[in-house]
């Protein structure tokens, strides 16, 4: 509502600002002073005609007996067929044809509002139900825009003359005039979500012709587009789609549409003719359903309206109506009262025409005088044979490909202007992309330098995350345990000779560690080496039976292969320390490392009970966050991660093992430099 006051307000001042220097500087005639406010409030008729109209009349004042003050009269009028006050129309109207014809002038705008009369008079007939009288003003309107070249009003006019031949069940120039249409439409290259008028036209066509199936496929393509629709096209729609299902006889389902047209309408007070009209809809349906008060309810609420508007075609379809609801109620004198009461159009509609005849069937029939009851039989018949017989839709086919010849014609023409003008325009675009370019390119230069920052920070807290790493690595790699375990065995047992070997050997894992903690990656031989080291010190724990062995690809250069620091010795460690220290029987240890082409292949496999979540040996799990945080880290660098996997395998003596599976591509690159492709590996 806030979103409408706005509006209004802002028209108002721009009306303000444009009818002042209008009279200041006493051009009345300017037509770029009121265009403005013409397009604004032509387009808000069909949401707010009352709006329309007291703008309308605001500014009449200011206008003399010209042009635009009987534009402006027009405009009132359509905003008066809105809300169905069809006297002022005819009236206004009337004011604007006296000028038309006075006013001997060949200008376009002349032409443009003798073609809005003509359609404006083409409506109101039609509204009245005077099909024919319709019909020869849209076709005047329609030669007035051929005159002025408006395709767009062409198109409209098109459209009214097609609703206007199907009104008089003129079927095959109905489809005549919508495939004309929309060859204008072709022509302008207007969008499909535009058209819909056009489609649910075709619909109510092939609805009459009783095709129902080509009606749904049109109604379906209409229905697409069904919110962008206007609130009177939205009732044209769904009216249509409703008698589609009555003609179908699927009542049920006619119902719910004419339900809900209903509740539409309700929505717009202006909408009294529609809301009207979708009474007597309903009061036929539930006629048909044998629910005569509810019928008799609807129309009821209906018939006062269009008695006060002296609309005799409607009027014909209530009494047609109300002739049947007293049959079913089984009232054959007030039946009879009612025909002989009931209203005689000049022009009837053949589909009300065909309702009356069924019910003055069933009429005659109640009376027992069966000769006439069959009469109106045959009648029926006879409208049905020439509403869908063959040659009305053979003519229907052969318009439809006519004018299907004819639009290709008409769209290469327009093609050719469009060229032209494209070419016209050339130079503006020139000028245009130009600019763009250097914003673009502009833009693009900003976002670089934003983008290079932001990584720039991004490598920096991803060294320092990988320098706290290490620093945690040197902490936790050698457990406290396994330190002091050795050299309190060592310390006891120094007395023997070969100790001297064994805590040289620690002192070199020491050593080791401590040289290899501040790098990121080592060389496969060194790795080995520092595993063989550590196995040989704990090996004493887990005699007589423990068996370790290595098995290295002869193809692999261990020398130049590198690979992150302590892949190999967390697992190791983990193997010995949860697994093998407590097993009882043979204990077995391997390594194997193989090369498929471009990648690396390391399994270590021990017999130890396999991996055991939950168990009581199983740690604190800190070496392998270690290896999962570390790989993470240098994946984010790499187009191809190592992968790895921890599983359960049979060994050969058919107890269940722990295995550890690394692969690694050949080419991996260990340096922390522009980031290839983010990898958050779900296979760590």
């Amino acid at each position: 509502m806030n979103r409408e006051i706005v509006i209004v307000l802002i028209i108002s001042c721009l009306w303000g600002g444009l009818a002042g220097s209008c009279v200041r500087k006493k051009k009345v005639e300017n037509v770029d002073c009121y265009a403005p406010l013409f397009a604004q409030w032509e387009d808000t008729l069909s949401d707010n005609p009352v709006f329309v109209c007291e703008k309308v009349d605001s500014i009449l004042p200011l206008l003399k007996d010209s042009i635009t003050y009987y534009q402006m009269l027009t405009l009132k009028a359509k905003a008066k067929m809105f809300i169905s006050e069809t006297d002022s129309v005819e009236c206004l109207l009337r004011l604007a044809t006296d000028f038309c014809k006075k006013t001997n002038v060949s200008s376009k705008r002349h032409w443009i509002l003798s073609a809005e009369v003509a359609n404006m008079k083409g409506n109101l007939y039609a509204r009245t139900t005077v099909f024919d009288s319709a019909r020869m003003a849209f076709r005047k309107a329609y030669d007035f825009c051929e005159r002025v070249d408006e395709p767009y009003k062409l198109l409209n006019v098109a459209l009214n003359l097609a609703d206007a031949y199907s009104g008089e069940g003129r079927y095959d120039w109905s489809s005549y005039w919508y495939r004309r249409a929309l060859a204008l439409a072709d022509s302008l290259r207007m969008p499909d979500e535009e058209r819909f008028p056009i489609y649910y036209g075709l619909a109510q066509v092939n609805m009459n012709l009783r095709d129902f199936d080509r009606c749904d496929y049109y109604f379906d393509l209409a229905g697409k587009y069904f919110a962008q629709m206007k609130p009177y096209e939205k009732h044209i729609y769904l009216n249509n789609r409703g008698n589609s299902y009555y003609y179908r006889q699927d009542y049920p389902k006619a119902l719910d549409y004419f339900r809900r047209l209903l509740v539409f309408v309700n929505q717009y007070p202006d909408m009294k003719f529609e809301r009207n009209m979708t009474m007597v809809n309903l009061g036929e349906v539930f006629l048909l359903m044998n629910q005569t008060d509810s019928a008799t309810y609807y129309l009821n609420q209906c018939y006062a309206y269009f008695k006060e508007m002296e609309n005799t075609s409607a009027l014909y379809y209530i009494d047609t109506q109300l002739i049947e609801l007293a049959l079913k109620r089984g009232d054959l004198p007030l039946a009879r009262k009612r025909l002989q009461e009931a209203v005689k159009p000049d022009v009837i509609d053949p589909n009300m025409l065909h309702i009356r005849n069924r019910y003055l069937q069933h009429y005659f029939e109640e009376s027992g005088n069966f000769r006439q009851a069959y009469y109106y039989l045959k009648e029926n018949n006879r409208i049905d044979d020439s509403t869908r017989n063959e040659r009305i839709r053979m003519r229907v086919a052969s318009i439809a490909l006519r004018y299907q010849r004819d639009s290709t014609l008409m769209k290469k023409e327009m093609f050719i202007q469009q060229k032209e003008n494209e070419v016209l325009r050339l130079n503006q675009w020139l000028y245009g992309g130009s600019l763009v370019v250097v914003l673009a390119g502009m833009c693009g230069f900003f976002i670089f330098l934003h983008r290079k920052k932001k990584r720039a920070k991004v490598e920096s807290n991803l060294r320092t995350a990988i320098t706290s790493l290490r620093l945690a690595n040197i902490r936790n790699r050698i457990s406290p345990h396994f330190i002091f375990n050795v050299l309190n065995r060592e310390v006891k047992a120094n007395r023997v000779a070969e100790s001297d070997t064994n805590l040289n050997g620690l002192i070199k894992l020491i050593r080791r560690n401590l040289e290899l903690a501040d790098s990121l990656s080592v060389t496969l031989r060194d790795e080995l080496d520092f595993v063989q080291t550590y196995v040989e010190l704990e090996s004493k724990t887990l005699q007589p039976d423990f068996v370790y062995t290595v098995e290295v690809d002869p193809q692999i250069n261990q020398t130049n292969v590198k690979i992150p620091a302590m892949l190999l010795q967390i697992p190791i460690e983990n193997a010995i320390k949860h697994g093998l220290r407590t097993k009882v029987g043979p204990k077995r240890l391997s390594i194997h490392i193989c090369q498929h082409t471009d990648e690396i292949e390391i399994f270590i496999r021990d017999n130890g009970g396999g991996y055991r979540i939950g168990s009581g040996a199983s740690g604190t799990g800190t070496g392998m966050k270690v290896i999962t945080r570390t790989l993470q880290l240098l994946n984010a660098y790499n187009r191809r991660p190592i992968v790895m996997h921890i599983n359960n395998v049979e060994m050969a003596s058919h107890e269940t093992g722990c295995e550890v599976y690394f692969r690694l591509p050949v080419d991996y690159s260990f340096e922390l430099k522009k980031q290839k492709k983010p990898f958050y590996g779900t296979d760590i």
